[in-house]
């Protein structure tokens, strides 16, 4: 796809309860809502190839600030033509800030007004990362949407850490906002924190909207609170967030965890779980996880999931799936990794044409139904 000139744009098609269906039209293609968006953290999506990727029905994919910029640099990428000719996609790329990576790092890392000082996980090399210095990364990488600096606490914590971390980070969203300039074509998406308290939701979302963004994510979950938490902030954390932009929630997740968040009104998803899992012998199906590594597998002929059109179950046994996850061969994790993208996308196919119908609560229910039914025992 070549690139043409125009602006970012969100069009809410229609909505199921509070689920939405919509499009994000961009430059460089449109996303179609809800998205779940692969995870390509060091300019690859882990065991596939980027067509690969694109034949399982991604729009858009994730890369990652934090270790983009390590290596081999932004600046690197840059001079080699930006992000999506350095690694083959041409659809739309959004890019995380680099604060969760960092903040991530607790001891190796010092968090003052002005940004944050850390050293490499690779080699113990000293970086300054601020909220201005985020937004140069992102745009030398060319993302075309940038995500603003931000502090994301790990949860549980106190009110007081929370609302400590949620306040810099929306100071930070406005250097993110004034440092990104106008760059059309490009998107700037703010990130609500808050943890789990809802007052401090709606101070965030508050502040947000009185900034201006092209998007805004739910950000500051699936970090240890829990799914039961997690939904209770969904309940409302979504209806704080301008109506006419895309709602993102951010490192989400499983499929039950998806289903769930668009049920309550988010746009976008990303996570590692789909190649994770299928480089450890993990692998979603209609009926649940199914670890291939179990030695009940070893003489079943059939397919992962029969109803699944991906490459993996259209040509290969779980029979043959176990020899080579057992024999250690590099096969196995790529066509399980496959399957698993192709799994998420045609849920999300699924979500989008209940939505369209508006039966969506059906959907739903026939999803959990499928999976209370559990895997279907070898022949």
């Amino acid at each position: 796809m070549t690139q043409t000139a125009g602006r970012f744009r969100f069009d809410l098609k229609t909505t199921d309860g509070k689920a939405r269906l919509g499009a994000i039209t961009t430059p460089r293609g449109v996303i179609r809502t809800p998205a779940f968006m692969p995870v390509g953290t060091a300019a690859t999506v882990k065991g596939m190839m980027p067509e690969s990727v694109a034949a399982t029905g991604a729009d858009i994919l994730l890369g990652n600030t934090y270790h983009l910029m390590l290596r081999p640099t932004a600046e690197r990428i840059d001079r080699l033509g930006g992000l999506h000719r350095f690694m083959n996609w041409d659809k739309p790329i959004l890019t995380d800030s680099g604060g969760f990576q960092v903040m991530s790092l607790s001891g190796l890392r010092k968090l003052t007004e002005e940004g944050v000082t850390f050293k490499s996980h690779i080699d113990g090399s000293k970086h300054h990362l601020t909220p201005e210095r985020s937004m140069e990364i992102q745009r030398l990488l060319g993302s075309d949407i940038v995500m603003c600096f931000d502090e994301c606490p790990a949860l549980p914590a106190d009110d007081a850490e929370v609302a400590r971390a949620m306040r810099l980070s929306m100071r930070w969203a406005q250097r993110s906002r004034d440092a990104f300039g106008d760059r059309p074509g490009h998107a700037l998406f703010g990130i609500q924190q808050g943890g789990v308290t809802q007052h401090l939701r709606a101070e965030s979302a508050e502040a947000l909207k009185a900034i201006g963004f092209d998007g805004y994510a739910v950000g500051g979950l699936a970090v240890g609170e829990g799914q039961e938490a997690m939904f209770g902030v969904l309940d409302y954390a979504p209806d704080m967030l301008p109506t006419d932009k895309p709602r993102y929630l951010m490192g989400v997740g499983k499929p039950d965890d998806i289903v769930g968040a668009v049920k309550r009104g988010i746009d976008m998803m990303d996570c590692v779980l789909p190649s994770r899992s299928g480089r450890t012998g993990q692998a979603f199906t209609r009926h649940g996880v199914v670890n291939i590594k179990n030695a009940r597998h070893q003489d079943d002929p059939r397919p992962l999931d029969e109803s699944c059109a991906c490459p993996a179950c259209r040509g290969y046994s779980r029979a043959y799936l176990h020899h080579v996850f057992r024999a250690g061969e590099m096969i196995a994790g790529m066509l399980l990794t496959w399957h698993n993208l192709h799994y998420y996308q045609d849920l999300m196919q699924g979500m989008r044409d209940a939505i369209a119908a508006g039966t969506f609560a059906a959907f739903e229910a026939d999803f959990h139904a499928q999976r209370a039914e559990g895997d279907i025992p070898p022949l």
